[in-house]
């Protein structure tokens, strides 16, 4: 018979010797306080594990109420090794050395007879050092960004676990536990935990999930919240977890620049009516009089969507440059995104939409913008 989701991962994971737990470019708090929590279950039941993240922006470490490993890396790049081989069967190796000059490695090979054929030598890529990878909060392989584009073969010869809780994921993995009904991809984690080890959930590892699930609902606020997350979280909180010191960190706790950049993004709102559309402008010196990065951008985005009910498109477009802006876009309901220009070479983070217009001034990229969306929404 055949096994049930939750056991194929059980198994999986507790067979594994060396796991990769990867979260998306630039990771919301769903996708770290799911990431941590994982982390932490691991090394509960003795699995070796890392973390990975596409993560410039620093977005983890601004969650530094959460217990968090050592090292999270930001490349996979040296996880697997190559192999030089040589044919001693006619011919044996007697001794090994190696030159390291500016710009070449050279290897020294002494044969015990005569010169080497090299028709003896050949090149083995060596297994990756991870044999399982579990992916969150992602809808596909691109999500990854640099970890993805710098090494893709780790995607295609190691297997993938994937647990997400977006409509729009398109089942990578060879195991794919999606649930579009969740919360957040934390709460699906408490139930996987829940069944492979339930007397595991508790301190750190509810702390995390808690984490995730609150952000995802905004508080248990907005439409994600379902009596599931919410029976959830009363289990956690007996669990060891501290809601208000959670809530606190959020939401409350926002230091005076954030404020600012906040107050100057306010300062320049705008609203069309035709498409329901809330946005504004970031220009470099927002950036500089406020000490903020952008970074902070997704936080108040959300802020400008929780407090506008009726809006259903949430627009920031910042400067990176005089002739380079991104934007951040987010929809009410996230199945309308859009995919084509000036959207197409963006990258979809959970429900929120990155993208970049280069030779464009902050004013032409509202034009643009504007004019797009009327094309893709407006019939």
């Amino acid at each position: 018979m055949a096994l049930k989701i939750n056991d194929q991962i059980k198994e999986t994971i507790l067979s594994a010797k060396k796991i990769l737990i990867l979260l998306p470019q630039n990771p919301n708090n769903d996708a770290i306080g799911s990431g941590l929590a994982f982390y932490l279950f691991l090394k509960e039941k003795s699995v070796d594990s890392d973390i990975a993240t596409s993560d410039p922006l620093g977005n983890i470490k601004k969650l530094n109420f959460l217990p968090q490993p050592q090292d999270i890396r930001d490349s996979v790049l040296g996880a697997r090794d190559f192999i030089l081989s040589f044919n001693t069967k006619y011919n044996k190796i007697t001794s090994i050395k190696t030159e390291e000059l500016a710009e070449e490695t050279r290897i020294h090979i002494t044969p015990e007879n005569g010169t080497i054929d090299p028709r003896d030598f050949s090149f083995i890529p060596a297994e990756f050092k991870y044999n399982l990878l579990i992916c969150l909060n992602s809808p596909d392989k691109e999500s990854f960004g640099k970890i993805f584009e710098e090494n893709p073969d780790i995607f295609y010869e190691v297997p993938i676990i994937n647990i997400d809780n977006h409509s729009t994921n398109d089942n990578f993995g060879q195991i794919n536990l999606i649930d579009i009904k969740a919360s957040s991809v934390s709460e699906i984690l408490f139930d996987l935990f829940h069944e492979i080890d339930p007397s595991l959930i508790k301190n750190d590892i509810a702390k995390c999930i808690l984490t995730g699930i609150i952000s995802a609902t905004k508080s248990f606020q907005n439409t994600k919240t379902t009596p599931h997350a919410l029976k959830i979280s009363s289990d956690l909180m007996v669990s060891g977890a501290n809601q208000q010191e959670i809530i606190r960190h959020l939401f409350k706790t926002q230091p005076f620049n954030i404020l600012k950049l906040w107050g100057r993004i306010m300062s320049k709102l705008k609203w069309d009516e035709e498409l329901k559309l809330s946005w504004s402008v970031v220009s470099i010196e927002d950036f500089v009089q406020s000490r903020t990065e952008p970074s902070d951008i997704s936080f108040i985005l959300d802020k400008i969507q929780a407090n506008y009910e009726a809006g259903e498109i949430f627009l920031i477009l910042y400067a990176v440059s005089s002739e380079r802006v991104k934007g951040v876009l987010k929809f009410s309901n996230p199945e309308k995104m859009p995919v084509i220009p000036p959207f197409e070479n963006g990258l979809l983070i959970g429900d929120t939409l990155e993208f970049d217009l280069d030779s464009k001034s902050i004013s032409d990229a509202e034009t643009y913008c504007l004019e797009k969306l009327k094309q893709l929404l407006i019939k």
